[in-house]
């Protein structure tokens, strides 16, 4: 038995006794400020100026750890910051009523993605590792993300604007974002790290094993921010409720705030190895969630160890597995 199936993450109970860490230090805001104020750079289409696109990296398909090695990479916590298990809801002032309604929304027979009553609760933390997640903006919409290093953002592939020539379109990454807010400021993104081009609308079963990029941003907003590791999924760990997901839904807030779920079970593809996995889930989810994270708890640090991709009329699912992490490492060797 490897190391990752007997090192399981903890249980939702053992993380509802964890007590809040009191931040050590006060932040300094005007570095925020300062992130907040730096423009993208800039380049000429036709006579207009757009954000600057990416270029491109691919990792080999042959590129894995050594056989049976359980992977990961570091968490960051700056002590600048409190750290919540639990983050804070939106004050009762600020809640709005819901943007989208499904069950009119939704005119397909049999269509879901919220099953039984919505879990989902919109959150207002600035806390760790909260703060770590955000929303993701390109060419061709918005979707969720979450800080995986000091630079390195954490999505999904299919958010990313595919151009010939080993290059995409513009990102852009605005961590904790919430009603037009950005405590930390944004970032640009300048490289995409995949495993697969995956392109919507619509993903098939192959591309869910892959629906994850890592992109390196134009500024360390992590150092602020902090960041999440991650960890290779197992199959060992199917059925088992140990994972948060946050993300940004169109439905509930319209992409403009976020919310979370806790207590979710995952259960990774039979058929699918455990380095490039698709995961069905009971999560609910709507369009915008895409690209979030979902994390569990190891000695009360927070892993990352797959990204909302796909759903079909009765699951939805996830992205995940040791290739995923292998790229996290990747573009952090290449790109600190």
């Amino acid at each position: 038995m490897s190391k990752t199936e007997t090192n399981k993450p903890m249980t939702a109970e053992e993380v509802s006794r964890l007590k809040t860490v009191k931040a050590k230090s006060a932040e300094k805001l005007a570095n925020a400020e300062k992130l907040t104020n730096q423009g993208p750079a800039m380049e000429t289409i036709d006579g207009r100026s757009f954000p600057k696109g990416m270029k491109s990296i691919g990792m080999p398909a042959n590129e894995k750890s050594a056989e049976g090695k359980a992977i990961e990479t570091d968490h960051f916590y700056p002590t600048h910051s409190d750290f919540e298990y639990q983050p804070k809801l939106e004050a009762k002032k600020d809640r709005k009523p819901k943007f989208i309604d499904r069950e009119s929304f939704l005119t397909t027979e049999g269509v879901k993605t919220i099953f039984g009553p919505d879990q989902r609760k919109v959150y207002n933390s600035t806390a760790y590792p909260w703060r770590c997640v955000g929303k993701v903006e390109s060419a061709l919409g918005s979707g969720s993300g979450v800080m995986i290093g000091p630079r390195h953002l954490l999505t999904c592939a299919h958010i990313v604007d595919w151009k010939p020539n080993n290059s995409t379109g513009w990102l852009k990454f605005t961590p904790m974002y919430y009603n037009g807010s950005a405590p930390y400021g944004s970032a640009w993104g300048t490289l995409t790290y995949y495993k697969y081009k995956v392109a919507g609308p619509t993903i098939d079963s192959t591309e869910i094993q892959y629906d994850y990029v890592v992109i390196v941003l134009d500024r360390p907003i992590g150092n602020s921010t902090g960041w999440m590791g991650a960890k290779s999924y197992t199959d060992a760990w199917d059925g088992k409720p140990y994972w948060t997901h946050a993300g940004y839904p169109g439905d509930l807030t319209g992409g403009q705030r976020p919310t979370y779920q806790t207590d979710i079970a995952l259960d990774g593809d039979f058929w699918s190895a455990d380095d490039n996995e698709s995961m069905s889930h009971k999560a609910d989810i709507w369009p915008g969630q895409s690209g979030g994270p979902f994390w569990g708890y190891w000695d009360g640090a927070p892993y990352a160890v797959a990204t909302q991709s796909a759903h079909n009329p009765s699951e939805n699912f996830a992205s995940g597995g040791s290739d995923l992490v292998n790229l996290v490492i990747k573009a952090r060797n290449e790109h600190p």
